[in-house]
């Protein structure tokens, strides 16, 4: 029997959310090298684009890089969004969940419109994009990948609604799996620990911070050092894949050992 030691997704249809950066953009690159098409949608079109070259750069055809910049807040996007892939792939295999934003903030501080916006953009529009892609993911027999965080399973101070939002994302992954089940559908997440990407200084860290918070991350991860978006994208393509076909329901962290540790 032949073996490989390579998730098989080719020829797959993939919907990934947050493709403009961070680990989404990491996951469509990855998935581009494994001949996955995809339909790639993020809020900023220039970076959409430059991810969409990368894609293209390992080895996936122009016609495979479908592009949808939109804000999955709205759910006039969202339902484009949809829409748009099936009518150009008239199929969808597999939707990775990627988007979503931090902001820091404690229980005392937190404004309800910080709130508002983190729990809509984390929880909410993944809410609905599963909804608006389940009957598709149906048909195929395909699977759900959220991206979730270490967060979601252990609570840290000052970034509460974060911490909330991927609690949730993780409650709504079992449940959706249980749902699911039945017809063949799994859904699963991945919770990584701190990985290399911008969205800790898009909430507002400076790049000093940035590179003293890098530095304290060695003590705070079993494995000293921080995780690569290679890392994250890795897994889920794994999850994605048929290798994970008897896997559902399950939050897997990525962290290098920080899920597990315990101050001493």
């Amino acid at each position: 029997m032949f073996m490989t030691n390579m998730p098989v997704i080719k020829d797959k249809v993939a919907l990934i959310s947050g493709a403009s950066s961070g680990i989404g953009a990491g996951t469509a690159v990855h998935f581009a090298s494994l001949g996955c098409w995809l339909a790639l949608t993020g809020r900023n079109e220039e970076n959409l684009k430059k991810t969409a070259d990368k894609c293209k750069e390992a080895g996936l055809a122009e016609d495979k890089v479908f592009l949808v910049p939109a804000d999955l807040s709205n759910e006039d996007d969202a339902r484009n969004l949809v829409k748009s892939t099936i009518k150009h792939y008239g199929r969808l295999d597999i939707l990775v969940n990627s988007a979503g934003i931090l902001i820091p903030g404690t229980t005392e501080n937190t404004s309800l419109s910080e709130f508002d916006y983190q729990m809509n953009v984390n929880v909410r529009s993944v809410f609905h994009l599963m909804q608006l892609a389940i009957p598709h993911l149906i048909e195929t027999k395909g699977n759900i990948v959220n991206v979730s965080s270490v967060t979601g399973l252990r609570a840290f101070p000052g970034v509460v609604v974060y911490n909330m939002s991927k609690a949730a994302l993780d409650q709504l992954t079992r449940t959706a799996a249980l749902e699911l089940a039945a017809r063949q559908v799994r859904v699963n997440a991945v919770n990584p620990g701190v990985i290399i990407t911008n969205v800790h200084k898009r909430g507002g860290m400076s790049e000093e911070q940035y590179k003293k918070f890098l530095e304290h991350s060695k003590t705070t991860h079993a494995m000293g050092r921080v995780g690569t978006v290679d890392e994250v994208a890795k897994t889920i393509a794994f999850l994605a894949s048929d290798d994970a076909s008897f896997i559902t329901g399950q939050t897997l962290a990525i962290d290098g050992g920080r899920s597990i540790m315990c101050p001493r």
